[in-house]
C-alpha cells in the first residue's frame, strides 16, 4: 500500500490512494478464498436445512433505562446539534479556508469522516445519520418556523430506494470521477445543489423523505443492518445476531441498485489506479472526464449485470419466484462492507485523525503514518474481502431454505457461488495487481 501524503488531492479522490506489489503471494490469496467460499458451502448444504435467521422478530431486549435514555429527547436534540453544527462547520471552512486540502479539514470531513467514518459508526451503533442528519434537522426548523404541520404527499411506492442510488452514484461520480473532488469550490457547488434538492423534495413528501431519499441516511442505513444494537418490530432496542438484522432488510425497488453502486464504485477506486487505465484517461479522445464517467458507469452496470444474470439462473434451477431479484440482494451487503473496508481502512486511520487535527485550529498537521505494515495491510485487506464473500455465503444458504424446497434449494446456490467466487476473484485482483 503506498500513500501519497504530498499529493493529499490524489488520497482524497482515490480513497486509500495507489496500490503496488502488496506483500502476500497471490495464489495463497486466491487458494484461501477459493477454501473458504466452497468449505462455506459445503457445510451448510450439509448441515443448515431449515431458515434460522428472524429478521426483525429477534433480539435480546436491553434495559429499558438505556432504551430510554436513547430514545430520551435530549439525546436526539443533542444529536441533531451536533449534526448541525458539524455541517455549519464545514462549511465556514469551505467559505473562508483555504483551497488546499492540506490545510482545509472541509475535504477530509465529506470524503473521509463522513464518507468512511459512517461505515465503523454505522456498525457499532445502528444507523446513526438519521439522528445526525442537518439536512432532516435544518427541514424541521424551516417547517416549524413556517407552522407547517402536514406530513407532506405520500411517496410512490415505485421509488423505493432509487432516489438514494441516484445520490449515491452523484457522490462517488464527485469522489473518483469529477476533475478537482477536493476543490472548495466543487464541494461548495456539490453539497448546496444537494442539499437544495433534498429540503426541496423533503418540502414535497414530508420528512419520510429523508429514510429512502437521502443517500447518506440509506447507506447508514443498509451498513446498520449489520450491527449488532436494532429494534425488534415493536420497537425495543435489542442485541441481536447481525444476521437477523441483514435478514430484515427490506425488499424495496432501488436495493440492487444501492448495493451495486457501493459495489461497482468500490471496484472501480481499485482499478483507476492502474496504469493502463490511467494511460486511457490520458489519450482517450472523449477527455478524462467523459472517459472516467463511462469506466465508473461499466463497472457498476458489470456488477448489476452478473447479480441478475444469477438472479436469472437461480429462478431457472429451483423455479419461479416471485421477487427473486431483490430476495438475495441483501446477501450482497456484506461484500459491499468488505470492499469498503479492504479499500478505505488506510484512508480512514491516516487522514482522519489528520482531518479532525486540522479542524482543531492545528495549522501544522503531522503527516499520515501507516498504522500497519505492508504486510499487515495486504492480510487484512484480504480477509475482509474473503470474509464478507462467506458472510454472503450464510446469509444466502438462509433465504434460500427458507423460499425453496429442500430439494432445489441447494441447487438454486449454485448460481450464487458462481457470483461469489466471481467477485471474489475481481475484488482480490483490484487488491493483488
Amino acid at each position: 500500500m503506498v500513500l501519497h501524503p504530498a499529493d493529499p488531492l490524489t488520497t482524497l479522490a482515490h480513497g486509500i490512494g495507489s496500490q503496488h506489489d502488496l506483500p502476500i503471494s497471490p495464489f495463497y490469496a486466491f487458494a484461501g478464498a477459493f477454501a473458504a467460499l466452497f468449505v462455506s458451502f459445503l457445510a451448510l448444504g450439509l448441515l443448515w436445512s431449515t431458515s434460522r435467521f428472524r429478521g426483525d422478530r429477534s433480539g435480546l431486549a436491553l434495559p429499558a433505562a438505556l432504551q430510554r435514555a436513547a430514545d430520551a429527547p435530549a439525546i436526539r436534540t443533542a444529536l441533531r446539534v451536533l449534526g448541525l453544527a458539524a455541517a455549519l462547520a464545514v462549511l465556514l471552512h469551505l467559505l473562508l479556508g483555504p483551497d488546499d486540502p492540506s490545510r482545509n479539514p472541509a475535504p477530509g470531513a465529506v470524503y473521509v469522516l463522513l464518507w468512511v467514518g459512517l461505515v465503523p459508526a454505522s456498525l457499532l451503533l445502528g444507523p446513526v445519520w438519521r439522528r445526525l442528519n442537518p439536512l432532516r434537522t435544518l427541514y424541521l426548523l424551516l417547517a416549524r418556523a413556517l407552522h407547517r404541520s402536514t406530513p407532506g404527499r405520500p411517496l410512490p411506492a415505485r421509488l423505493g430506494q432509487w432516489p438514494a442510488a441516484a445520490g449515491l452514484f452523484a457522490f462517488t461520480w464527485l469522489e473518483l470521477v469529477a476533475p478537482d473532488p477536493a476543490s472548495t469550490t466543487t464541494l461548495l457547488i456539490a453539497l448546496t445543489l444537494y442539499a437544495t434538492a433534498q429540503l426541496l423534495l423533503a418540502a414535497r413528501y414530508g420528512e419520510r423523505w429523508f429514510d429512502d431519499g437521502d443517500a447518506f441516511e440509506a447507506y447508514s442505513a443498509l451498513l446498520a443492518r449489520l450491527s449488532p444494537l436494532g429494534r425488534r418490530s415493536d420497537g425495543r432496542l435489542v442485541l441481536r445476531n447481525p444476521f437477523h438484522g441483514l435478514d430484515a432488510t427490506p425488499e424495496r425497488p432501488g436495493l440492487v441498485a444501492t448495493v451495486c453502486i457501493l459495489l461497482g464504485s468500490t471496484a472501480y477506486d481499485g482499478f483507476s489506479d492502474n496504469p493502463s487505465w490511467i494511460d486511457t484517461l490520458q489519450t482517450s479522445p472523449l477527455g478524462r472526464t467523459p472517459t472516467a464517467t463511462l469506466g465508473l458507469l461499466a463497472s457498476i452496470a458489470l456488477v448489476a449485470t452478473l447479480y441478475c444474470l444469477c438472479a436469472a439462473a437461480t429462478r431457472l434451477v429451483s423455479g419461479p419466484h416471485s421477487g427473486p431479484l431483490t430476495a438475495f440482494a441483501h446477501s450482497l451487503v456484506p461484500i459491499a462492507l468488505g470492499y469498503l473496508v479492504a479499500h478505505y481502512f488506510s484512508l480512514l486511520v491516516v487522514e482522519g485523525p489528520r482531518t479532525v487535527i486540522m479542524a482543531a485550529g492545528t495549522d501544522n498537521a503531522p503527516e499520515p503514518l501507516q498504522p500497519l505494515g505492508p504486510g499487515g495491510l495486504a492480510t487484512l485487506q484480504v480477509v475482509a474481502v474473503v470474509t464478507g464473500h462467506v458472510l454472503g455465503v450464510v446469509a444466502a444458504h438462509d433465504r434460500s431454505v427458507r423460499l425453496f424446497p429442500p430439494a432445489k434449494a441447494v441447487a438454486g446456490q449454485l448460481p450464487l457461488l458462481a457470483l461469489m467466487i466471481t467477485y471474489t476473484i475481481g475484488g482480490l485482483s483490484l487488491l493483488l495487481n
